[in-house]
């Protein structure tokens, strides 16, 4: 290898070195949950999802619903809660309007299973 290049190639090692570095912290980052979770939509949708498990307790302890049907409930609010944290996690911790929306949509469609 020539003495010119040498230098050369030493830089772009290094720069390719800590590109790396910022993409494996930032990915490290955003895994690591530090995401914007009392963001309105999301503190939002994520009170109507406490709300909703609140009442089904409520309504089991009651013996209005069985435990078969709460559990699918829950399955379907568990469903709900990942989605929106599946969509916060593509918008850097925040959830658009359209977004919260579908969401609340799909809590609607839960909420109309619960009080039956």
């Amino acid at each position: 290898m020539s003495k010119l290049l040498a230098p050369v190639l030493a830089a772009v090692l290094a720069c390719t070195a800590g590109l790396a570095h910022a993409q494996s912290a930032a990915a490290a980052s955003a895994g690591a949950g530090n995401w914007d979770k009392q963001h309105p939509r999301r503190a939002e949708v994520n009170a109507r999802l406490a709300n909703q498990n609140k009442r089904v307790k409520q309504e089991v302890a009651e013996g209005e619903m069985s435990k078969g049907k709460a559990a699918k409930i829950h399955k379907e609010d568990k469903a709900i809660r990942q989605e929106e944290r599946d969509m916060a996690a593509q918008n850097g911790g925040h959830i658009t309007k359209s977004e919260q929306k579908v969401l609340n949509q799909q809590e609607n469609q839960v909420s109309k299973q619960i009080g039956k």
